[in-house]
């Protein structure tokens, strides 16, 4: 989010506080909320090691673990391995696509650059190569990905298995720059697929949560590299949703930040650009974060106070400049553990949805300090994308990950559903097949896909049980 520091959001703040709120009687209610999650055992009863998610919200003890370094390895894995056989990547999801008690594997001996055209931008890479890799192997070959995500932790394969998506004014989603998968699936079959060959599987499993088989490779269709712009800049929120049309259409990419309670907002855009290389210093998300969070703990009950001791210190913060290659601008640093809803809307839902959420949280969860991180997606055509048939505007609520969340399902999700989003599939939601079949034209030719490829569901573990076979 930019430079926007805990000292700049507490200055003059610490005197007020210590006297104008009942700090004192704040701090059992505060001291309770940052106590560190009960820890879960290493090991179960039957001396299986814990997997936990990165929040810490998902956990199992698998009875297996594999890390195949060949298909042939990773076949046998799939066919004879005690099931549900689940993939993972980094374990960034929210959601609980990876929790088994039977076998847990990983693809990261299965990673790395397998080779790339230079006069297409094409490159192929294993399934397990993390986007942090990524980017350097294919910015030495001249190319870079069409658009990165916010985070930089996850596995290709994961990534484009739950639809993962940046933000830009007509750029698609991680897979939609795919043009080429290889799938190794539980019935013993290695298939390459492609808008022409095998397209029912391609369309299917692309975004497929790893309930298809299990991704060993894919072509990207990258650009040459390119040096950015990235701009952060503080401005006020009404401002912003009044400019957010425009915005979008100005910037190659673009997305902002809410900072609920405090009437402001942090504008990030990226442009192409031949200025010299300006590195960014170290992130200040953690400082950030850690300002708003003390500014919540002090005033939770005296928000107007809030508002205004926020609102005078955001005002003084000027614009940030850096310069460099995108894949080192386009995703960051996230050490601030936390959990996450998010939705994705027809473009035109977007600010009106945004409106209802910020004032639902506004009025009903004083507690909330977290910004809400607002982006645009462009339309695709793989069947199970959030983004099929259909510009799409983001929005994603976060809750620090020592706190309850029980407020994205009361008041976030409700407003979400109603204007016709879809969710994220790593992100928290509710949803169940019923719920999913009408929201997605092609849901039951990607079942139908699904169950050829597995059709004793060894893939699917509860959470998955619960998104392609209830009701």
């Amino acid at each position: 989010m930019g430079k926007v520091t805990r000292r700049a959001l507490l200055v003059g703040g610490g005197v007020i506080g210590a006297g104008a709120v009942g700090v004192g009687g704040l701090a059992g209610r505060n001291w309770l909320r940052d106590r560190e999650p009960a820890s879960l055992a290493a090991q179960d009863a039957e001396g299986r090691l814990l997997w936990s998610n990165w929040s810490g919200i998902a956990h199992s003890y698998p009875e297996k673990r594999g890390a195949p370094k060949s298909e042939e390895e990773l076949l046998s894995i799939l066919t004879r391995a005690p099931a549900p056989v689940r993939p993972v990547g980094s374990g960034h999801s929210f959601t609980a696509l990876v929790p088994t008690d039977g076998t847990l594997l990983t693809l990261d001996g299965m990673a790395g650059l397998v080779g790339h055209d230079a006069a297409t931008n094409r490159a192929t890479v294993r399934g397990g190569t993390r986007l942090a890799d990524l980017g350097p192997a294919l910015a030495a070959v001249g190319q870079e990905m069409v658009n990165l995500p916010d985070i930089n932790k996850q596995s290709i394969a994961g990534a484009i298995g739950t639809g993962t998506h940046g933000t830009g004014r007509g750029i698609q989603a991680m897979h939609g720059s795919v043009v080429a998968m290889r799938i190794a699936t539980p019935t013993g079959e290695v298939i390459d697929c492609d808008a022409a060959n095998r397209p029912e599987v391609f369309n299917a499993a692309r975004v497929g949560l790893g309930a298809f088989g299990v991704v060993t490779q894919v072509t990207l269709q990258n650009q040459p590299l390119n040096r950015i712009l990235k701009r952060t800049e503080v401005r006020p929120t009404e401002e912003v949703l009044e400019d957010w049309p425009a915005l979008r259409q100005r910037h190659r990419n673009v997305e902002f930040y809410v900072l609920p309670f405090t009437g402001h907002s942090v504008v990030i855009s990226n442009d192409v650009t031949d200025r010299p290389v300006k590195p960014r210093g170290p992130d200040a998300d953690t400082e950030t974060l850690m300002g708003l969070k003390q500014l919540r703990d002090w005033f939770e009950f005296a928000p107007s106070l809030r508002r205004k001791l926020a609102a005078e210190e955001l005002a003084k913060i000027p614009p940030e400049e850096v310069v460099d290659e995108g894949w080192k601008l386009l995703s960051n640093e996230r050490p601030v553990r936390f959990n996450e809803i998010e939705y994705h809307l027809p473009i035109e839902a977007q600010v009106p949805a945004l409106r209802e959420v910020l004032s639902a949280i506004e009025t009903h969860r004083k507690d909330v300090f977290f910004p809400i991180e607002v982006r645009v997606i462009a339309a695709d055509d793989a069947w199970l994308s959030p983004f099929y048939g259909r510009e799409s505007g983001s929005i994603a609520v976060h809750a620090y990950y020592r706190e309850e969340h029980d407020f994205f399902f009361s008041i976030v999700e409700p407003i979400f559903r109603r204007h016709g989003g879809r969710p994220h599939w790593g992100k928290l939601h509710s949803l169940k097949a019923r719920d999913l079949a009408l929201l997605y034209p092609c849901w039951k030719e990607a079942g139908e896909v699904r169950r050829a490829l597995d059709p004793e569901g060894r893939m699917l573990n509860d959470y998955l049980k619960g998104i392609f076979l209830d009701g």
